[in-house]
């Protein structure tokens, strides 16, 4: 800083600069001293005759201007690591994004003598002040600017994130973004790059701004099925408002990121992410400077820095819903099952000693949930749980058993339905239900949740909750492609408009006879309801097996051979099986025959959830004695 820039910053002459400065400032205005002093002070002027006595020795001090130092933790870190391993100390200044208070920290870094300096110019304008350094010969390492030596690859990144989600097989991809970020730039040139690669056409639509209200119904207008995020932060924001609107990652949209040190520490979401090598390139540039300021340029390598953009994880992604297979939709009761195992079933006026109990997930839509999802299926669950304990119970038995629970809401107001469930030693048993929140679940709860029906390829409907949100499902489902297997369970009566949105309908004896008591053979109450315009009737008779009724068929399947020790979930796990395998293109005569074998197993041990079989044991178990009926 000279004499002649510091008159100009004052606006006086540069003789008054001098007179003030050598203490010759008698006959000056007192606030025009205050203000030159001020400014000798803040831009750190030394006057020439102190600048000759400055020694050339080495100060083993090493200068850090950032542009804004609170993003930079780690890559402070890295310089510090470095600097320490050589004998180097630091100095630290932040530029606040201001062009201004950047000339003052170089002028308190000349003033120091400092040997070297990382330098992250504010902007294009911070050029002009490169003299100042060079003037005194202090070697500089300019970082993070557009033609800067040393820069951390956020192109290779936005390039590198873009291609996870085409390993995933997305084609409908956007770039959210920061306005006025260099790195969101950087990270835009690099997705475009990709997307060029690849043979995939761009256009505007494709980027985004986490700071444009209308960005989430961007997202949805424009169909994307991925997104590549430059910061972290926007990532959460998007992630929050997606929820909200009820789309789901990575069910409805997979998301990738770079992360920072700033956001570290959160372990919730799992978005995928590239955490940015700020400690490797801080560690790397400082290497680099003291190489310079020791003169080592020649004839030793220089420390090199490498990028390896290794995903964090990849929860937050999927492949598009449309190459997924078809999954279920679960409608219906959620229950907490409070089971007793006893020599004889409660009766008027006797007592009856319970043996033993147990506790565990229960309710038609919970247990069909678990066993389609235990068979391999992509299962969402709809219903309502009570505000108690055990609605954690609940959802984490539901999150072991990989139930997508986005549909189930805990209802604030009321419990959670609970089954009591008498067992006797001949397996045959009898329940009676408190309802609870599974009363409580409405048509408008269908609707706001209609989202969950995309890309289904059955809905399976239980009666245990009100029969016209059974209704508004059956619609809904149908809208969205989806054919519906409905349990009429605990029904006196069942409507016909229900019966018209029916695919498949599976009555037990006692649940036909009920509901068709005007005829007393299975044939015929099968008969009447597939005169209703039921596509197929299916009547499950326990250790009988079932009876089939459609247009070109009607016949009986024998049960599978197995010993019932608890048939409470018998039909749930026949339900579950008749979809999943129906799911996988098997003929409704084939899927029938795998189900009898899912309700065996389930009949044959204590409880339902833990009863259900998986893919593997069953078709295991199938090979060994039927191998023809499996794929």
């Amino acid at each position: 800083m000279t004499i002649k820039e510091i008159a100009s910053l004052a606006g006086v002459s540069i003789s008054t600069v001098s007179k003030i400065v050598n203490n010759k400032d008698q006959n000056i205005n007192p606030e025009t001293r205050s203000r030159v002093l001020k400014i000798v002070k803040e831009y750190n002027y030394t006057p020439y005759g102190m600048v000759k006595n400055i020694s050339s020795a080495k100060t083993f001090l090493l200068g850090v201007l950032l542009r804004t130092a609170s993003q930079s933790n780690l890559m402070l870190n890295g310089i510090l690591q470095a600097a320490q391993e050589q004998g180097y100390n630091v100095l630290l200044l932040d530029s606040l994004n201001s062009t201004d208070t950047e000339l003052k920290h170089i002028t308190s870094l000349c003033k120091n003598n400092v040997d070297g300096v990382i330098w992250e110019p504010v902007d294009e304008n911070s050029s002009q002040y490169e003299h100042y350094f060079a003037e005194q010969n202090i070697s500089v390492c300019y970082i993070n600017g557009p033609d800067t030596a040393y820069n951390i690859d956020f192109e290779k990144m936005g390039y590198v994130l873009t291609q996870k989600l085409l390993e995933y097989k997305h084609s409908k991809i956007a770039c959210l973004m920061k306005e006025k970020s260099r790195r969101s730039q950087m990270v835009f040139a690099g997705f475009k790059k990709c997307l060029f690669d690849n043979q995939i056409p761009y256009h505007d639509k494709m980027r985004l701004f986490i700071s444009d209200p209308a960005c989430c119904s961007k997202v949805l207008s424009h169909g994307f099925s991925g997104i590549v995020s430059s910061h972290f932060a926007s990532s959460l924001i998007l992630y929050e408002q997606m929820n909200k609107l009820h789309y789901y990652v990575p069910s409805d949209l997979s998301l990738v990121s770079l992360k920072d040190d700033v956001r570290e520490a959160i372990s919730f979401p799992h978005i995928s992410s590239i955490k940015i090598p700020y400690r490797e390139f801080g560690y790397y540039v400082c290497r680099n400077l003291i190489q310079k300021c020791e003169k080592k340029d020649q004839g030793e390598p220089e420390y090199t820095f490498v990028s390896q953009c290794i995903f964090d994880n990849e929860d937050s992604l999927d492949i598009p819903s449309f190459f997924r297979a078809k999954k279920i939709v679960v409608v219906g009761s959620i229950n907490t099952d409070i089971t007793f195992n006893v020599d004889w079933l409660p009766q008027a006026g006797k007592t009856t000693t319970i043996l033993s109990s147990t506790t565990t997930l229960g309710g038609k839509g919970a247990n069909q949930s678990v066993g389609a999802a235990k068979l391999g299926r992509e299962v969402s669950l709809i219903g309502e749980i009570g505000n108690d304990t055990d609605s954690t119970f609940i959802f984490d038995i539901l999150e072991k058993e990989q139930v997508t629970t986005q549909g189930v809401h805990r209802d604030m107001k009321a419990q959670t339905g609970k089954a009591y469930i008498y067992i006797e030693r001949d397996g045959e048993g009898t329940i009676t239900i408190m309802s609870g929140a599974n009363g409580n679940l409405s048509p408008e709860d269908i609707q706001k949740r209609q989202h969950l029906f995309e890309n289904a390829g059955f809905c399976l409907l239980s009666t245990e909750i009100p029969i016209h949100t059974v209704l508004e499902a059956a619609k809904i489902a149908r809208k969205y492609g989806a054919k519906n297997i409905v349990k009429p369970a605990a029904l006196k009566s069942i409507p016909d408009q229900l019966l018209q949105n029916t695919d498949i309908f599976i009555p037990n004896r006692k649940e036909a006879a009920a509901l068709c008591p005007q005829h007393t053979t299975v044939e015929k109450q099968a008969e009447y309801f597939f005169q209703k315009g039921i596509e197929a009737v299916i009547i499950t008779l326990g250790h009988e097996g079932c009876y089939l009724k459609t247009a070109e068929t009607a016949k009986y399947f024998p049960a599978a051979d197995f010993i019932s020790i608890d048939t409470t979930g018998g039909a749930d796990a026949f339900i579950s099986a008749l979809a999943s395998f129906l799911i996988e293109g098997y003929s409704l005569e084939k899927a029938i025959r795998i189900a009898t074998y899912a309700a065996g197993f389930c009949v044959s041990r204590q409880g339902v959830v833990p009863a259900l079989i998986d893919h593997n044991t069953l078709e295991t178990h199938i090979k060994k004695l039927e191998p023809n009926l499996l794929k």
